[in-house]
Formats: structure tokens, C-alpha cells, sequence
């Protein structure tokens, strides 16, 4: 509901599943950054199967919008040093940004509040569950 009526940006998008959640609970207008080629692909395919419209963002640059969904994207120290100054100036720009993530080394906890937790599969064995977390950005 958070990006119901307002332009909703899924960041690193991968399969889009954020950004068809979103067009699916309202958004004004879903948009889904990826630059890998193939999950681009995967995107408009996903999006057409739900029915939905998603438009793609081509560039490296955060688009100006109301709400930036990213889920997972803290995995890797270089990735995380590029992407958390990026939702500093999108949330000083009065962006709400929502980060999904089960507790990756590289999240930065001390710029985060933590709105919601869940335990989910362990996708390196699938035997047993981890926490994760919804949190939001502290402006």
C-alpha cells in the first residue's frame, strides 16, 4: 500500500517481482531499475503474465519518484558504498525508501529502522529458515 498512487521505483529489480507488487496494489506508476539484459527480459515477461504495466529505467541514476522499493541489495561491500549515498539523495528529495534484506553483512543497520521482520528460506540450502527485515531509511 505504501506505493499505492505514487510512482514506485523497484531498485535492482531482478524478476520485477517488487514492481508488479506495486502496480498490482496501486502505484501510479511502477518502474523497475535492472541493468543485467536477461532480468530485463524476465521483467516485461513477468509483468505481462500479472497483467500489470512496468516500465523499465535504463540508466544507472536514480529516477525522481515517491518510493524506492530494493530488496537484497547490500550483498557485496562495492555494491553497498554506490547504493546507500543514491537513496540518501533520493530520500532528502523526499523519496520513501523501503529496504528488504536478511541482515547481509554490508547493510548499513545504523542508517536503518526496522519496520518489520520474517523468517524466510535459506536459498543457499533450503533446510532451514533465516531472519529478514523490512526497513526504511532514516532521513
Amino acid at each position: 500500500e505504501t506505493g499505492a498512487g505514487r510512482r514506485t521505483l523497484d531498485l535492482g529489480a531482478g524478476s520485477g517481482l517488487l514492481a508488479i507488487t506495486a502496480a498490482r496494489a496501486g502505484a501510479a506508476h511502477a518502474l523497475a531499475l535492472e541493468i543485467d539484459p536477461v532480468a530485463r527480459i524476465a521483467i516485461e515477461l513477468n509483468a505481462a503474465a500479472n497483467g500489470v504495466s512496468v516500465t523499465l529505467v535504463e540508466t544507472a541514476e536514480l529516477p525522481q519518484v515517491d518510493v524506492i522499493l530494493a530488496g537484497d541489495i547490500f550483498y557485496d561491500a562495492d555494491i553497498a558504498r554506490l547504493m546507500l549515498p543514491r537513496l540518501e539523495r533520493a530520500s532528502a528529495a523526499g523519496a520513501d525508501i523501503l529496504i528488504g534484506d536478511p541482515f547481509r553483512h554490508f547493510l548499513p543497520l545504523d542508517r536503518l529502522e526496522e519496520r518489520a521482520r520474517y523468517w524466510v528460506p535459506d536459498f543457499g540450502s533450503g533446510e532451514h529458515s533465516v531472519p529478514a527485515a523490512v526497513f526504511a531509511l532514516r532521513s
